[in-house]
């Protein structure tokens, strides 16, 4: 079940848009950490907790390990993310957002690659994806990002902007989602993300899995 952390939400005045992480968000556990710490597990040690304790930042931190790890890798990483589950709900969270017309943007400070690997059949139901590209065309990899900025690889906020007319909601667990939910009038936050904002002092929802938010979603729009 879900927590309500504020009843103090806005009222929509505009139809509602979904942005959405994929780490430890969609996937039932931190699917990038785990590669980074898989194949990289000398710089992941050193770097990821700095970016937990915001001592670096995710554009320096992320891009230095991304870029120390062989090119070579590349069919291991996408064979690693073939085993990772999603969290439960996403599906008929998918449907719902569907059915009541509701764009759903997946904003990923990860790796485009696994992102698709991971959501097979069911990137068809997403909106818009936005996440890390890796060039393996040199020995180690090379890092692409059309919206790096700032202190983030992939800028959530800039990625937001590109959709004014909207109401944004925002779903996050971790550091990367912290900008975005900032920016958003609308927050569900679990694990880390969750702390970031008591530390803000931002109001947001707490939750455990898409059904949640589904249920809450379908209780504030009245379905």
């Amino acid at each position: 079940m879900f927590s309500i952390i504020t009843n103090n939400l806005p009222k929509p005045t505009m139809n509602p848009i979904i942005f959405c992480d994929f780490d430890g968000t969609i996937t039932a556990e931190e699917t990038f950490v785990a590669m980074l710490k898989e194949f990289a597990p000398e710089k992941a040690g050193e770097i990821i907790p700095l970016l937990y304790s915001q001592e670096m930042t995710l554009r320096e931190g992320v891009r230095t390990m991304l870029e120390s790890i062989p090119s070579r890798c590349y069919p291991e990483i996408i064979e690693f993310s073939r085993t990772k589950t999603i969290r439960p709900g996403f599906v008929e969270f998918l449907d719902f957002l569907n059915t009541q017309k509701v764009p759903f943007i997946l904003v990923s400070g990860g790796v485009r690659v696994m992102v698709e690997t991971v959501l097979g059949d069911l990137s068809q139901k997403i909106n818009g994806m936005y996440a890390v590209d890796l060039d393996p065309s040199e020995e180690y990899f090379q890092v692409n990002s059309e919206f790096e900025a700032d202190t983030e690889l992939v800028a959530k906020v800039k990625v937001m902007e590109r959709y004014s007319q909207a109401e944004k909601i925002a779903i996050g667990d971790s550091i990367t989602d912290l900008n975005m939910a900032l920016a958003a009038p609308i927050v569900f936050a679990r694990d880390r993300l969750a702390k970031y904002l008591d530390e803000y002092q931002k109001p947001y929802i707490n939750w455990t899995d898409f059904f949640d938010i589904r249920d809450h979603l379908s209780q504030k729009w009245k379905i």
